[in-house]
């Protein structure tokens, strides 16, 4: 089922097949193999491969497919982006609540930033947070 889409990625929810486990699944296109969009995606795994913070999306594995010359990123699975919560009318954040949240984004910056990595697409979609209120930073494709 997909859940997202980006400019040159759409990302699927798929179980893995040993845990059981929901997993996020990043299907990378490759304009023909451009040049371009190689160095793009190899520069996104490279990043990803630097950063290890809880509040920070974990490349957990690549797999790729010949049947469909693609390249799928797995991820943890987050249940909601921050841009769908916010939006909900049903969902009002209390003062602690936003204290968390904004606690969680600002350690997993200050760990993105110590390593020299600034992401350049904070914005609610890319602010993944799991049922139990886990905020992660996610797409680092910028």
């Amino acid at each position: 089922m997909a859940i997202g889409q980006g400019t040159y990625s759409t990302v699927f929810r798929a179980r893995d097949i040993e845990t059981g486990k929901f997993v996020a699944l990043k299907k990378v296109r490759f304009d023909n193999f451009e040049p371009e969009s190689v160095r793009f995606m190899a520069r996104e795994i490279q990043i990803l491969r630097r950063l290890d913070h809880p509040n920070v999306m974990k490349l957990e594995g690549l797999v790729t497919s010949r049947l469909s010359c693609s390249i799928y990123l797995v991820f943890g699975y987050m249940e909601h982006d921050l841009a769908g919560l916010s939006s909900s009318p049903d969902i009002k954040f209390s003062e602690s609540q936003v204290k968390c949240l904004m606690e969680q984004l600002l350690s997993g910056l200050e760990h993105c930033h110590s390593r020299g990595i600034i992401h350049r697409d904070i914005k609610g979609a890319n602010l993944l947070v799991n049922d139990e209120g886990m905020l992660k930073i996610a797409d680092f494709g910028l």
